[in-house]
């Protein structure tokens, strides 16, 4: 029988390749569903991280206007608080200088009437003294007078010290320490005054500052005032109580 071929037959040959050819056409619908699976998921994760990062933008720009606002108060506030500061501070100024003024006057007239009995010349009236908010910081002001009708110019020298004590020992600090670095200083221990009937230190009524170092206890305020062709005047007065 000439042009025939015998091939032998394998049924399990033949179902093995129709078994791949049917893996192989499920498996490219099952890749492009597992395909667009994972970018819908990577999509989804996005879009949550994305709304995440956008609510806390939006969190912080929540934030960011309430400081604004907050400042914007504090500011208003500040500025408020300036404005009432300074008119504070001049009407202080201003009551200062009319109670200095009043207080030229009345040691004008009490020098005049004062009885001829008694000895005429410098009188040292008082040591003002304050505690401020600020520790070890005080607020002071000397007050001088004249008694007699004599209207020449009194001239002369005071020197003030505060007495305590420090690490034990007593200690005598003159009041140019004191102030070193404040307004209204000192520069040399001796302070320079010349007036007719009263003085103020420093002028015009108005009070300075001191500041005590650390570890110093005060206990009083020594004034020595000093005029040429006279005895020296010299008076205490007691520290005051901060409590």
């Amino acid at each position: 029988m000439a042009g025939w071929e015998v091939r032998p037959s394998d049924p399990r040959r033949a179902g093995r390749v129709r078994l791949a050819l049917l893996l192989l056409i499920l498996a490219v619908p099952l890749a492009f569903a597992a395909g667009a699976w994972w970018q819908a998921r990577s999509t989804q994760a996005f879009m949550a991280e994305h709304e995440a990062l956008q609510e806390r933008l939006r969190a912080q720009e929540r934030e960011l206007d309430q400081l604004r606002q907050s400042l914007a108060v504090l500011s208003s506030g500040e500025k408020v608080a300036q404005q009432a500061s300074e008119q504070n501070r001049l009407t202080i100024k201003l009551l200062e200088e009319q109670i200095f003024k009043q207080q030229q006057d009345l040691a004008f007239y009490k020098g005049v009437l004062a009885p001829a009995s008694r000895r005429e010349g410098l009188r040292i009236r008082a040591f003002e003294l304050q505690a401020t908010d600020t520790p070890r910081h005080f607020r002071y002001k000397l007050l001088l007078s004249r008694v007699g009708k004599d209207d020449k110019p009194l001239q002369g020298k005071l020197r003030v010290t505060v007495e305590g004590r420090q690490g034990g020992k007593d200690v005598s600090l003159a009041l140019a320490e004191l102030t070193q670095g404040l307004p209204d200083q000192f520069s040399e221990e001796a302070i320079v005054f010349t007036f007719k009937h009263f003085q103020a230190i420093p002028e015009a009524g108005r009070f300075a500052e001191l500041k005590l170092p650390e570890g110093f206890e005060p206990r009083q305020v020594r004034v020595r005032a000093e005029v040429k062709g006279e005895k020296p005047l010299e008076r205490t007065f007691k520290w005051i109580d901060e409590e």
